[in-house]
């Protein structure tokens, strides 16, 4: 009878200091802007931007990631300690200024993986339009996934 007790005993102490594991199986990655740029003339054709380089207005600093490249889609930072981001988007040293204007809202995924941010209310214009001739949509409302393009843009 004390050996039975005995092993309960163990057995409730070994069981009861086991903690469930806390790891985040979830993706709760604060989703980034994804630009795809387009042939101003044929619209449904992705066109290439030779030699861009992206500097974030706020701090100058080149997005070393899109120095010089050429590319026809980039996925940029937001930043979630403003309510405005601008860029400047180099081609070829002709730069086009590009500002996106949001709310943001934190959104709890879980214990393990705490809080991401989402983007609602998002506002896009360039106030200096020189290589880029349009862009599509001027608004959206939620930027909280990173699954497709969000933004077109036409040159």
């Amino acid at each position: 009878m004390k050996q039975t007790i005995l092993i309960l005993l163990v057995s409730v102490a070994l069981f009861s200091a086991c903690e469930k594991d806390d790891f985040c199986t979830q993706n709760p990655v604060t989703p980034r802007l994804i630009i795809r740029f387009y042939d101003d003339t044929n619209r449904e054709t992705t066109k290439r931007v030779q030699n861009l380089v992206i500097n974030s207005e706020a701090n100058s600093d080149t997005i070393a990631r899109y120095n010089g490249v050429s590319t026809d889609s980039i996925v940029i930072p937001l930043n979630p300690n403003a309510l405005e981001t601008v860029y400047n988007f180099s081609k070829d040293g002709v730069v086009n200024q590009f500002s996106i204007n949001y709310d943001i809202q934190e959104e709890y995924v879980s214990r393990s993986c705490g809080y991401k941010i989402v983007y609602t209310n998002l506002e896009f214009s360039s106030p200096t339009n020189t290589w880029f001739t349009d862009f599509t949509p001027k608004t959206l409302l939620n930027l909280n996934d990173q699954t497709t393009a969000h933004v077109q843009v036409f040159h």
